[in-house]
């Protein structure tokens, strides 16, 4: 239980992990300014994005999951990186549902897509832990992608930086 497979395919998406190769498109990614709009500090530098992906290749080797490089499969284009991951929050752990996508690929709805199939992993591997979206009380693109999840937003309040933000998760059964 909460061992991700390497690869999950939805009906556009091919989302895996990711290898070493995939740290350029990463670091593009999150260098750019437009996909760090909502993100206080801004884009990350490429050395900041460096760390960052190899915190997500070291969370795949102890967790077994992790955020997914997500790749049209037709193409095998690299459009973005996302997925779950564990995290904690004024003492509380869950998993933390996040993306990032490369503007030329938004409006497709790929992020709604990748979000539906986190979701369905996660409630099906590791139910007894919460599955959330913390975003920018101003990023409604965000918003939305998590609402079509199935997400709502339980409070409003600042992040670990003080950033406005609105905290969302899975209604209760």
């Amino acid at each position: 239980m909460g061992r991700m497979k390497d690869e999950i395919h939805t009906e556009r998406l091919t989302l895996r992990r990711p290898a070493p190769a995939d740290q350029d498109a990463m670091i593009e990614i999150h260098t750019d300014p437009a996909t760090s709009r909502y993100i206080p500090t801004g884009p990350e530098n490429p050395a900041e994005a460096e760390r960052q992906f190899e915190s997500w290749l070291t969370h795949w080797t102890e967790h077994g999951f992790g955020y997914w490089a997500i790749t049209l499969t037709d193409s095998g284009k690299t459009i973005g990186f996302g997925g779950l991951r564990h995290n904690e929050f004024d003492g509380e752990h869950y998993l933390n549902l996040a993306y990032r996508i490369r503007p030329s690929a938004w409006g497709n709805g790929y992020a709604p897509e990748m979000a539906a199939a986190a979701v369905e992993w996660a409630v099906r591997e590791m139910p007894d832990l919460e599955v959330r979206v913390v975003t920018d009380v101003d990023n409604t693109p965000a918003v939305r992608v998590a609402e079509r999840a199935g997400f709502v937003e339980y409070k409003q309040g600042p992040y670990r930086d003080g950033q406005p933000c609105r905290f969302m998760r899975l209604p209760t059964a």
